[in-house]
């Protein structure tokens, strides 16, 4: 059992062969790279490329308006002899730019328009000969030779984009500390293939290392795009075939805002980006994906209807494990599973809440009959979030953090939907069972026939 999204894998008599010489060393055989492929294309393992003989040939493209000190910062951490392209997109402050580019032996290039990140990146990609091109934004620092160790994984020539995680600098303040555990950037620990419905859906392009040709044919950034170019790059990616892989145990730091109002002013200028990404990928934008049982079981408890629950999860589930267990799953497995989509979906649900309508959540805690209900769901995705990394700066902080971080992103998702006029980034997606769907297409079928 893995992957991303999860499934269950059974082996034939040849894909065990292949897996024991895959857990002995190199994959040889045709089967074992078959065997390989297919289980690192589902993230149910993952690719470890061999050492590189020699430096790869990457360019540093970084994107920069004003902020000469973050980028004297930035280029001091890059390693020492690698080409750089800096773009001064329109800066105030030009000349204390060029002389910071020019003491680092950076090349300049100057746009003397504002066109935002996706257009100031173009302008640097265009400026590139090199096979691999490393985005990197003027505000990150580089505390692992973040290129040389992810250069590797372009062996496979399906690979178009590999990304590191980025983490938020240390800092005092208490909104900087609490960015050290829930960074806007921070795509989490877990190793993925990169792709819509996955546990890393897309990564950001504050560092990317790209194939530059691939980026060059699907268009590059859409300048259109003052927010979210980089998720619209990455799932335009995707839809050609290529693979992008994230790697969380190669880190880049990244300056998160040290006060509440800028953090938050942050949040809601990226939930604006969700309505122009729909318009491109409405299949890869929903907010919430919810499946009829999970779902059912979990309204049924937040009614305080426990043993409907139970009736519906001895209706749904129970035969499911059954069939499992009789494909040979052990039955911990099963019941992991069963039970943990109904988890999933609390979480899911309780965050959609609170970016949607979390001022009504909290509106709605008067009401005592409720009260209990409401403040599991308000609180769901926070506690999560709590329990699966470190908490800072305080528990209470925390807390009040999280919950105004999807409030106020979620403000943006609205204020998008009524600029674009548009309900697709708002909108949950419902995953009806197989034989739901088989039945409703062969009664589509009859209905035509009888016309005819």
């Amino acid at each position: 059992m893995g992957g991303s999204p999860p499934r269950i894998l059974r082996f034939t008599d040849a894909g065990c062969k292949a897996w024991s010489e895959l857990l002995q060393g190199p994959a040889n055989s045709v089967d074992a790279r078959l065997l390989a492929r297919q289980l690192t294309d589902v993230s149910a393992a993952h690719p470890r490329p061999p050492a590189l003989s020699a430096p790869p040939e990457v360019t540093v493209v970084i994107p920069v308006r004003d902020r000469p000190q973050m980028l004297k910062r930035c280029l001091a951490s890059l390693k020492p002899g690698r080409p750089i392209v800096v773009v001064d997109d329109a800066s105030i402050q030009e000349a204390a730019i060029a002389e910071v580019a020019n003491d680092f032996g950076a090349q300049i290039l100057r746009r003397h328009v504002c066109g935002g990140p996706a257009a100031a990146r173009n302008t640097g990609l265009a400026a590139v000969h090199t096979e691999l091109v490393a985005f990197l934004d003027s505000d990150c620092v580089c505390v692992d030779d973040w290129i040389d160790r992810l250069a590797v994984h372009f062996a496979d020539p399906r690979v178009a984009a590999v990304a590191p995680r980025i983490m938020a600098l240390s800092s005092s303040m208490s909104a900087g500390r609490y960015a050290s555990s829930a960074g806007a950037l921070d795509m989490g620990g877990r190793e993925c293939r990169v792709m819509p419905g996955a546990a890393v859906p897309y990564v950001p392009t504050a560092a990317l290392l790209v194939r530059r040709q691939v980026v060059e044919e699907i268009g590059a950034f859409d300048e259109r795009l003052r927010f979210g170019e980089d998720v619209d790059l990455v799932w335009r990616l995707h839809q050609t075939g290529k693979l992008i892989r994230y790697q969380p145990h190669v880190r880049v730091l990244h300056a998160e805002p040290d006060g509440w109002p800028s953090r938050w002013v942050r949040r809601f200028q990226y939930g604006t980006s969700a309505a122009p990404l729909a318009s491109r990928h409405p299949e890869a934008i929903a907010p919430l994906v919810l499946y009829p049982w999970p779902s059912a079981v979990l309204s049924c408890l937040v009614m305080r209807r426990p043993v409907i629950a139970a009736l519906i999860v001895s209706i749904s589930a129970l035969p499911a494990i059954r069939n499992w267990r009789r494909a040979g799953v052990p039955l911990s497995v099963s019941g992991r599973i069963a039970f943990g989509a109904i988890l999933q979906t609390y979480c899911a649900v309780g965050r959609y809440c609170t970016q949607f309508g979390g001022p009504l959540l909290l509106l709605a805690l008067w009401r005592r009959r409720r009260r209990l209900a409401i403040a599991s769901l308000l609180f769901a995705s926070p506690l999560r979030a709590a329990l699966s990394g470190e908490v800072r700066p305080d528990p209470i902080r925390f807390l009040i953090g999280h919950l105004a971080d999807n409030v106020m992103y979620g403000a943006g998702v609205w204020a998008g939907c009524l600029r674009h006029q548009t309900i697709i980034p708002a909108r949950p997606k419902i995953v009806m069972p197989k034989w739901f769907v088989r039945g409703r297409e062969r009664f589509t079928i009859r209905r035509k026939g009888h016309r005819s």
